[in-house]
């Protein structure tokens, strides 16, 4: 029963909405706006075709060695940042200037550095989505429970085993909300990166085919980013309850009490 009730409020709104769609398009030809019916056509014949061999896989390709990158990068650097109070007060200035230029405003300066190339792309991302990585592990780090920290250097742990046993699972529910962040980011700076000076990949494709008044493909390929959307979403909520099992039990212990 638990698991209808929540299948239920999963798909019910987009139902709800479909519904709607269908019936305000009913009996119209509506050259912006096509049927239900109608993009589900366009969407089996464009994307189940050599499109998602040569556009939508090297796309989710490289978003996920983008986020990858930025994940690793971010929480290296965080926990470097975190401990360290003089390099936290040294690199705080530099970071803030960073984090506040919107990558998008980058690429051609990285299209004249690197050339039109996958790395260009994949460097666009990383720049974008480390931001949430690093500046909540840092948050993370240095929100850890005084007493343990105190403990943990009373019983001589330091090191690696002092990141891997006392750092990183106190800041890991922190890490968590950044990752979540930077999953949307990728997949919009993935788009993007693709719209300037591309000859493939998804954000190509809509470009094209939206410069082509190919108005039904161009909606099926937002429909396409809204479901990798939503399988990264549910992608993250799996990995996130496996590695925060112990977080959201002891949660649910504190609720009940």
């Amino acid at each position: 029963m638990k698991i209808l009730k929540s299948i239920a409020y999963a798909v019910g709104l987009p139902i709800i909405l479909i519904i709607i769609w269908w019936a305000a398009t009913l009996g119209t030809a509506n050259f912006y706006a096509p049927s239900p019916a109608l993009l589900v056509e366009t969407f089996a014949q464009v994307w189940f075709s050599e499109l998602f061999l040569t556009d939508v896989l090297p796309s989710i390709g490289r978003m996920l060695a983008g986020i990858a990158l930025a994940i690793v990068i971010g929480i290296t650097a965080g926990l470097a940042i975190g401990t360290t109070r003089w390099l936290r007060v040294l690199l705080e200035p530099t970071l803030e200037f960073l984090r506040a230029v919107p990558p998008p405003v980058l690429i051609p300066v990285m299209m004249l550095i690197m050339g039109i190339s996958d790395s260009m792309k994949i460097v666009t991302i990383v720049f974008g989505c480390v931001w949430p990585v690093l500046l909540n592990t840092v948050e993370g780090v240095r929100a850890v429970d005084s007493v343990l920290s105190d403990s943990s250097r009373s019983y001589a742990i330091g090191g690696l085993a002092r990141v891997r046993h006392l750092l990183i699972p106190s800041a890991s529910p922190q890490i968590m909300v950044g990752v979540r962040q930077s999953l949307s980011l990728g997949l919009i700076l993935m788009v993007i990166s693709e719209m300037f000076a591309s000859s493939s990949g998804l954000g190509f494709s809509i470009i094209k085919f939206q410069r082509s008044f190919a108005i039904p493909e161009m909606w099926s390929g937002i429909a396409l980013l809204g479901l990798i959307g939503v399988g990264l979403s549910f992608l993250f909520q799996f990995v996130e309850r496996k590695a925060l099992r112990w977080y959201h039990g002891q949660k649910e212990v504190e609720h009940a009490s």
